[in-house]
């Protein structure tokens, strides 16, 4: 065959005996890869003397296989050096590689940098706390600590948080959300906690009789008229709703529009009567026990928590575990557990005998809740028992926890719900 540049050419016959060894395969003449150089060489070892490959011949070492061509070798060569039996070690292995193998390499400094991290709440629950003002509030059933936030010239917005929260852990947030922020130029928000669930509270004396459900929605008469305010927007979540929505329905001329989360309408089952006493029980005797921790986290995120947001759900245990009074906590459970219906009912327009307005919620109500949430069904009734006309129903998908999990499509909704009433003329910038 005639040799061209990046052709082939014949191997001659060793030592002019054409049938010493049958070269019918060709070489290439380009740059031979490593695996022909080494053949090659073991090839020419092999041909360096008749004598020498009689005694392979009777060597009882086994051959080595090597790219499917059996090829046996000898330890010296003529000049008495060791040959080298072994094939060259192959390349560091690539990551692909490695995954593929199972021979992963394994980097000493990817130990060193994490051993030392731990899980700290986000700054913006921080900055809650500085830009809010505190006062304590006398009413006729203790103090309330009130958080101030914004221009107190400005239209009123009162919140009332869940159980095991308190105004920091239940809105910073959400109120530090942007939208909300920008929102918030226009609003003064008055953060109402309930006795003894503060940050840091005090163990409440034992004698210390806790407000019902009742004596603390008409606390908030008292913080109403601390600070001159005639008419308030609700922003109530879980018990806080509850709260709110009582006080709306014994004070609709205080309350101008009502946004309220997991309203609960009616008084508790049977169910949630019994799991709720062995909490205040355990909360009173044992403290913050596991149990508790799992209900609540049930009660706030529902079930399966670990599997949307597994650092909220930690902050949320751990706020659990180190910032709740658990004396208090028994408290307010007690109360809730022991709340009375709402006796709301929609009363078809028309009805003889009857006024809609004096036995359902008057001002326009925005009422909310998670697709995950264990209290849907709870909305959905009191959602029943409110006026069509001025009340609204809406679920929002992938959360239960709103004001955490889906703080954009909260924002967006009570925006909206406030653009409605004629709170705020555009969006905020």
């Amino acid at each position: 065959m005639p040799q061209s540049e990046g052709g082939y050419v014949s191997l001659p016959a060793v030592n002019g005996n054409g049938g010493a060894i049958y070269q019918s395969t060709t070489e290439p003449t380009a740059p031979p890869s490593v695996f022909a150089s080494v053949k090659r060489a073991i090839g020419q070892a092999i041909k360096s003397s008749p004598t020498d490959s009689e005694e392979l011949l009777r060597s009882d070492r086994l051959p080595v296989i090597v790219g499917g061509s059996r090829i046996s070798f000898r330890d010296r060569d003529k000049s008495g050096k060791t040959l080298t039996t072994k094939m060259p070690s192959a390349p560091t292995h690539t990551a692909e590689e490695a995954h593929l193998l199972g021979t992963m390499p394994v980097d000493p400094m990817d130990d060193i940098e994490l051993r030392s991290v731990q899980l700290q709440f986000p700054n913006a629950r921080g900055s809650i706390l500085e830009a809010c003002e505190q006062r304590r509030v006398p009413t006729d059933k203790g103090d309330v600590h009130v958080a101030i936030q914004g221009d107190t010239a400005k239209p009123a917005i009162i919140t009332y948080h869940d159980l095991g929260l308190n105004y920091a852990t239940s809105f910073a947030g959400f109120f530090n959300f942007p939208v909300m922020r920008g929102l918030l130029e226009n609003f003064c928000v008055y953060h109402v906690t309930a006795p003894g669930q503060e940050e840091g509270a005090p163990t409440l004396p034992e004698d210390y009789v806790y407000p019902t459900m009742d004596d603390l929605a008409a606390q908030l008469l008292f913080v109403l008229s601390h600070f001159g305010l005639k008419s308030v927007i609700g922003f109530g979540v879980g018990a806080g709703a509850n709260i709110l929505a009582r006080f709306a329905h014994a004070h609709p001329d205080k309350v101008g529009a009502l946004c309220l989360i997991n309203c609960v309408s009616t008084q508790s089952g049977w169910i949630e009567w019994g799991y709720q006493s062995f909490n205040a029980r355990f909360l009173r005797t044992k403290g913050m026990t596991q149990g508790v921790i799992d209900y609540l986290m049930w009660h706030h995120f529902g079930r399966n928590p670990e599997e949307r947001n597994h650092d909220l759900v930690q902050m949320y245990k751990q706020h659990f575990e180190r910032g709740v009074n658990p004396t208090n906590l028994a408290m307010l459970i007690n109360a809730y557990i022991h709340r009375n219906d709402l006796h709301l009912a929609r009363t078809p327009p028309g009805t003889p005998g009857s006024e809609t307005a004096a036995t359902t919620l008057k001002m326009p109500v925005i009422n909310i809740t998670g697709s995950l949430s264990p209290h849907v069904d709870d909305t959905v009734t009191f959602n029943g028992r409110l006026d069509p006309t001025n009340s609204s129903w809406m679920k929002i998908s992938d959360c239960a926890l709103v004001l955490e999990e889906q703080p954009a499509k909260l924002a967006e909704a009570f925006r909206l719900f406030l653009q409605g009433e004629g709170y705020v003329s555009e969006k905020p910038q």
